[in-house]
């Protein structure tokens, strides 16, 4: 990616270092090389006046010079001291360079307990994460923690046992010390026991409230969802929770699977789900984490998710919207393309074979290679087509079984205006109906909330009409 550059190349910053491409770049900051593989930070006044007052940056700890008409400040360090944004910085390579962000994370946040991290920049030499104040939402604190030690992920650092499992090079006491070094408590279950025996021995015990083994727990719903429930149950954790039985007749894990329908209808929300009742660590190939405008780069990041998972076996390996991977080779993509595929076809039956569960996504099931959806690599595609009226009254029961709401809500006429509609448009009714209570006052939900949020939401046409002639 060609950054526009505020600087020329070889200007002398104050300190005189000189400037060479910009590595990273926001709203009013950028990071250039300096020489010998160091970096500066080149911010616009009026970002470091705001870190300056808020106490995150001493005054005059930034030079302050002029360029045009810009007035800007600087900071550079050496080769050897990190300077990224939160959001594309490398993973540390062991315990010190973790545990150096997360005391950064703790003293930032005692300073600035308003701003999120998510979008800060972190410069290791100050100990601080410096937030560039960019109008996205707030990601808590431990989120922000656990995308950067796992370098990319999106775990909480407080879920211990999940975070320990994407952490496999560090012992769980080192991860428990770099948690509670950036002022958060990780649960407690998880806890460990050393015993020394030639090496470290590591025992894992769960509380018996929260214990659950390889899908073992609570149990397995899709509200809004049956018959997808009803094939997750059979094809997906009846094998993982009864692995013997299974093994013994040949069935080692589960198939891999493409979910495919409309946007909205729930692939996402029933991916999560599966996710969180099996415990395992998931990985998500996506257009954001692994597509690249250069040849080869792709298949290579494709392979180091699939090596990732891997590794970490028993994994949840979801890749979504996989027509942007995988389309039929056929179509005229270019050779890159024949590669990504290939790529594909060759690690799929290696993940499941390692106790890798992949689940595929696409609104475009017409799109992908046959090569892909032959069975052998993805024995399972199943259709999750709009919600009818039985669907619908479930997921409104569900969603209103949470909250506070008067009685007699008519549900099965609310459910018979949503049906054929994606769940998630059930989702906002009885979100824009509990925000109207709020605006009149209430302390419930009426049906007549449900019925005003019902008629404000009116059904989003996925395909617009097409009409031919002249307007």
């Amino acid at each position: 990616m060609v950054r526009d550059a505020w600087l020329p190349v070889g200007f002398s910053l104050p300190d005189g270092s000189k400037t060479k491409k910009v590595l990273a770049d926001g709203d009013g900051w950028q990071i250039v090389e300096i020489g010998k593989g160091g970096r500066a930070l080149i911010v616009r006044d009026e970002l470091a006046a705001r870190w300056i007052a808020s106490g995150l940056v001493e005054d005059g700890r930034m030079t302050e010079f002029a360029f045009g008409s810009d007035r800007l400040r600087s900071i550079a360090f050496p080769s050897g001291r990190l300077m990224a944004p939160v959001h594309d910085c490398r993973s540390p390579n062991d315990k010190s360079e973790a545990l150096a962000f997360a005391v950064a994370m703790k003293a930032s946040r005692e300073i600035n307990p308003e701003s999120g991290f998510q979008d800060a920049i972190y410069v290791e030499p100050l100990s601080r994460l410096l937030p560039t104040y960019a109008i996205t939402s707030r990601t808590a604190d431990e989120v922000v923690l656990g995308f950067w030690l796992t370098g990319g992920m999106p775990v909480a650092a407080t879920s211990f046992r999940r975070l320990c499992q994407a952490l496999t090079w560090l012992p769980r006491e080192s991860v428990r010390d770099i948690v509670e070094a950036a002022g958060l408590a990780p649960d407690d279950s998880v806890p460990t026991d050393r015993a020394r025996d030639g090496g470290e021995k590591i025992r894992t015990v769960e509380k018996p409230s929260t214990a659950r083994k390889e899908g073992k727990g609570e149990p397995f719903s899709l509200p809004g969802r049956p018959a997808l429930e009803a094939f997750i149950r059979e094809h997906v954790i009846d094998i993982v929770e009864n692995r013997e039985r299974y093994e013994a007749l040949g069935i080692g894990f589960p198939s891999a699977v493409v979910l495919h329908g409309p946007p909205g209808c729930g692939k996402t929300y029933a991916v999560e789900r599966l996710v969180e009742h099996l415990g395992w660590p998931g990985y998500h190939i996506d257009a954001s984490s692994v597509a690249s405008p250069y040849i080869h780069e792709t298949s290579r990041k494709v392979a180091e998710m699939f090596e990732t998972a891997i590794k970490n076996a028993p994994s949840v390996l979801v890749i979504d919207e996989m027509e942007a991977f995988l389309a039929e080779r056929d179509s005229g993509s270019g050779q890159h393309r024949v590669e990504e595929v290939a790529e594909f076809l060759r690690r799929i039956p290696e993940a499941v074979a390692n106790r890798v569960l992949i689940v595929a996504m696409t609104n475009r099931l017409d799109m992908i290679d046959p090569a892909i959806l032959r069975r052998g690599r993805f024995d399972h595609v199943i259709e999750i087509g709009p919600a009818d009226e039985k669907d619908v009254e479930s997921l409104l029961e569900t969603l209103l079984s949470k909250l506070p709401v008067e009685e007699g809500i008519d549900i099965p006429v609310i459910a018979k205006k949503l049906a054929g509609r994606p769940l998630s448009d059930v989702a906002f009714v009885v979100r824009e109906g509990a925000r109207l209570a709020a605006r009149g006052g209430k302390d419930k939900i009426a049906g007549t909330d449900l019925q005003a949020a019902l008629k404000s939401t009116p059904a989003r046409n996925q395909e617009p009409e097409r009409r031919i002639g002249f307007v």
